[in-house]
């Protein structure tokens, strides 16, 4: 069953819980606000809470379709065993909901934005990818879409957090993993009722299984069921290569580390990459006041498959805040 009631009674998510039956359990969605659709994926530990700020900043000109991952949030946990590549099945379970939203509840088949955090990335782009047609901007958070560079692997101690016994120890035995996120993954901390909510959905251990399958699919050598699926996901990644980009950073992620940004400007010199010195890896948290603008201005600016690839470079501030390059 679900693993909380509905987000009512929660700081700044005054929003309607709306519910899909998949055939492996019920989904937990947030679908605010009319216009254009823009579907935002989170990751792990987190669930639709992460994006309240820019649903609330979003929604009196755009449609916020922001879904719980199965097994995770206010979703029904997946029943034992979970899927060998938990992140293959939640692309496959994000396209049964869009299915369900243009066949049923009136949203465009084209026109999306997708945004992404964590490992919604490479299940949110890996969607995108395979929709290409449909999604007219892309929007990134401290998440990768492709294996780690050898110079931006996450710290030591994230790579033992890996192993089975002491994932499993960590993430779904103990809230540890679901608590130390919402402490450690911020630099302002978070107030105690927002806390609270972040991690309302883990209390339980039987609600936390799949933090601790996301943690071992992180993909750092093949042995890692997460390596073949970003490496498909890189060969289909030109698809993107004319949509409008956006890359948010929190330059202070304990595990995302600032080379990761780097990479993205790479692989997509088009995109638009802004800095937060002072930011973690919930970036939204730490810098919504400027990051909710930008991103509203994005969406209201970026064309549907721009020249992007000959646009020019954009200017480079002095000050460090939200630097772009």
């Amino acid at each position: 069953m679900c693993a909380a009631t509905e987000g009512s009674g929660l700081p700044d998510y005054p929003f309607t819980s709306r519910w899909f039956e998949h055939a492996d359990g019920r989904q937990h969605y947030l679908d605010e606000g009319t216009g254009p659709p823009v579907l935002m994926v989170h990751g792990n530990p987190a669930w639709s809470y992460a994006w309240r700020h820019l649903v609330t900043g979003l929604r009196d000109a755009y449609r916020c379709v922001v879904p719980d991952l199965l097994g995770m949030g206010l979703s029904e946990r997946l029943a034992a065993p979970l899927p060998a590549l938990l992140a293959g099945y939640q692309i496959a379970a994000l396209d049964d909901l869009v299915r369900h939203l243009v066949d049923e509840h009136g949203a465009p088949d084209r026109g999306w934005t997708v945004a992404a955090h964590d490992w919604g990335g490479p299940i949110a782009l890996a969607w995108a990818c395979l929709n290409a047609e449909r999604v007219d901007r892309v929007v990134v958070l401290n998440t990768t879409v492709f294996r780690f560079p050898e110079h931006g692997l996450p710290p030591r101690w994230f790579r033992l957090l890996r192993l089975r016994p002491v994932s499993a120890l960590a993430a779904h035995s103990t809230p540890g993993w679901a608590y130390g996120a919402a402490r450690l993954g911020v630099t302002t901390p978070m107030p105690a009722e927002v806390r609270r909510a972040f991690t309302a959905p883990y209390r339980r251990r039987r609600h936390r299984a799949a933090l601790s399958r996301f943690i071992q699919d992180v993909p750092l050598t093949r042995a890692d069921p997460g390596w073949s699926l970003l490496a498909v996901v890189e060969q289909m990644l030109p698809a993107l290569r004319q949509i409008p980009l956006l890359v948010g950073w929190g330059m202070r992620d304990p595990v995302l580390r600032p080379p990761l940004a780097d990479e993205w400007q790479r692989r997509f010199p088009h995109a638009r990459v802004l800095r937060y010195p002072e930011a973690g890896h919930y970036v939204l948290e730490d810098a919504r006041a400027e990051l909710v603008p930008e991103i509203r201005h994005f969406l209201d600016t970026a064309g549907r498959r721009a020249n992007v690839l000959d646009a020019p470079a954009p200017v480079r501030p002095q000050d460090g805040r939200g630097e772009r390059r």
